[in-house]
């Protein structure tokens, strides 16, 4: 499956400019979320405050990311990134929730 995708990217590259999606961090924003939003149900005991943990939200708010991503595939967007900008043990870790994350 992955193959195929990769040829049909190869593919449309060599016909067209392919347009990337937008800068999730600022249709986050749209939403206005609070901290419970953020933590959701799944981190809902976790000790530190959540809000602004954009990452975070493909777990506790997957309708949310999903509708970002399908909002940039509706503009024309041929492209959707992943919501992982900072889902790394150290940026996790002013969350504290660099255990989450891969080594």
């Amino acid at each position: 499956m992955a193959h195929n995708r990769t040829a049909l990217l190869h593919r449309l590259l060599k016909e067209r400019i392919l347009v990337l999606d937008g800068a999730m961090g600022t249709m986050i924003q749209t939403h206005r979320l609070d901290a419970h939003a953020y933590h959701g149900d799944l981190f809902r005991n976790h000790a530190c405050d959540q809000k602004g943990n954009n990452d975070l939200l493909t777990l506790t708010q997957p309708g949310i990311v999903a509708g970002i991503h399908n909002a940039y595939l509706e503009a024309g967007a041929d492209i959707v990134e992943t919501n992982t900008f900072n889902s790394t043990r150290i940026s996790m870790a002013d969350y504290g929730m660099q255990d989450r994350c891969g080594s």
